[in-house]
């Protein structure tokens, strides 16, 4: 199937007062077209890093990326000047960022915020571009359309922020979406419509999603593939379902362990896992295998050497020396 995004040995950087942050350290990515590729771990695992670094919003200083490749469609957005990335940005690759309050501009009405991409990126004039405006808030479920496109951020709900920003993000009818947390501040209730308003929506563009969150329910509800990430490198990558069906790195397996339901169909009703230790500071990090601290299964050259990720069978691949041949 094609890939819409490919990115290789992806490394960005902060420079801090403690040293040099290895945020994305190395990381392998792929998003088919009009799939959803989920990316989950903790919090501060690099997640939203990847997707600034993906959208080159990466703040410098103090970070940078230092190396590797990111292709949209075969064209390298790291060789792009940043005139050149400003018009990618909203055409061909949108984002959702975590909290729509802090991404909307307070002073502007919902309909003029929306209709600044499509003035920018398709030429319209002001009054086509509001009226292209009012049908997105309808495309993406806001009632009384005509009317909520005058209301200010702060006369909405925080459902219906999140439907705004869905809809500047699809706007223009990118080819990649990436959704970072969009549902961490909604209820339940609401988190469920957001996604299924997310998967209609992918449907009927045919625009591929990144799904980036800490939620392992959200990723068994709406993801095709998922890379789990921890500490700057993904350490799993596979179909979403053999992900929770058998599991292959440890950390993989403690993240599992940790959901109620998977423990009561495999016939485990004890007290639920817990992955014991935190994550390591990714400035200060020593030689080995960044889990290692924190693994039941450690080898020898757990302690001594970084492990490379493998492919174990088509489609999965581990960043595991418990899958390798040097014990």
């Amino acid at each position: 199937m094609h890939a819409v995004l490919e990115i290789t040995d992806l490394r960005t950087r902060f420079d801090t007062e403690r040293g040099t942050v290895r945020a994305v350290d190395g990381v392998d990515l792929k998003a088919v077209a009009g799939q959803t590729l989920g990316v989950v771990g903790e919090s501060g695992c690099g997640k939203t890093v990847l997707a600034l670094s993906i959208m080159r919003l990466v703040p410098s200083p103090p970070g940078r990326i230092v190396g590797g490749s990111i292709l949209l469609n075969g064209r390298e957005l790291l060789d792009l000047s940043a005139e050149e990335m400003r018009g990618v940005r909203g055409r061909d690759i949108s984002m959702i960022f975590q909290e729509p309050m802090t991404s909307l501009n307070p002073v502007f009405r919902i309909g003029e915020q929306i209709a600044e991409v499509l003035r920018l990126h398709q030429n319209l004039e002001r009054r086509q571009a509001l009226a292209a405006s009012v049908e997105m808030l309808r495309m993406v479920g806001i009632p009384c359309p005509e009317a909520r496109a005058k209301d200010y951020p702060h006369q909405l709900s925080g459902g219906m922020r999140q439907r705004v920003m869905i809809a500047i993000a699809l706007a223009c009818r990118p080819r990649l979406m990436l959704a970072d947390e969009p549902t961490t501040a909604l209820d339940v209730t609401i988190q469920a419509q957001m996604l299924d308003l997310i998967g209609r929506l992918q449907s009927e563009t045919g625009t591929s999603v990144i799904l980036i969150t800490h939620d392992l329910g959200v990723i068994a509800e709406a993801t095709r593939d998922v890379a789990v990430m921890y500490a700057g490198q993904i350490v799993e990558s596979s179909p979403t379902r053999e992900l929770f069906s058998a599991p292959l790195h440890p950390y993989s397996v403690g993240l599992m362990d940790s959901i109620p339901g998977l423990r009561a169909q495999t016939g485990r009703n004890d007290m639920l896992s817990v992955i014991p230790g935190t994550v390591p500071a990714l400035s200060d990090l020593s030689a080995g295998c960044r889990f290692k601290d924190r693994c039941p299964d450690v080898f020898s050259n757990c302690r001594e050497k970084e492990p490379v990720i493998t492919e174990q069978s088509p489609g999965r691949f581990v960043r595991c020396w418990k899958y390798g041949d040097c014990r």
